[in-house]
């Protein structure tokens, strides 16, 4: 089944690739390596804001990080000329949630998990990947997640 067959089946539809708030690219592509700018936990007017420890649960977090996974998803396609079964490997992703000092730790991974599942779901074996969560005191317009990857392609 390609990435596009299991993106239907999970009932999830791409959003257009997001363009830069300021002065960098959406993606870098050096040899067989695409590198996705971090993307946010908004897709046109669905967003998660907030802070875990803050009013954010770890289940609101995992689905702002469901909505990152979907932009990431969305320029490795543009990336890829619009076919992503292209993709050969998520190598690596780099997740930040938005938290409080008070928040449990412990529960950073398991929001960052929101996308990671994703990504397996969509790309089976070649979406498992190496990854950090970290913790940030805040995030671009408030959101809950932000989300980066380097993606290995078919060139």
């Amino acid at each position: 089944m390609t990435p596009e067959q299991k993106l239907s089946e999970l009932s999830l539809t791409l959003p257009t690739p997001a363009a830069p708030v300021a002065n960098y690219v959406p993606f870098v592509k050096s040899g067989n390596l695409v590198f996705i700018s971090g993307q946010i936990s908004k897709i046109g007017d669905e967003e998660v804001k907030g802070r875990l420890g803050e009013g954010l649960s770890v289940e609101q977090g995992q689905a702002a990080a469901k909505l990152s996974a979907l932009n990431l998803i969305a320029q490795m396609k543009a990336a890829c000329g619009g076919d992503l079964s292209k993709v050969k490997r998520i190598v690596k992703l780099g997740g930040f949630v938005q938290a409080t000092t008070d928040a449990t730790q412990a529960d950073i991974p398991k929001v960052i998990n929101g996308c990671s599942d994703l990504m397996v779901a969509v790309f089976g074996d070649a979406g498992r990947h190496a990854r950090f969560a970290v913790s940030a005191p805040s995030l671009p317009l408030d959101v809950a997640v932000e989300i980066d990857a380097v993606v290995e392609i078919d060139a």
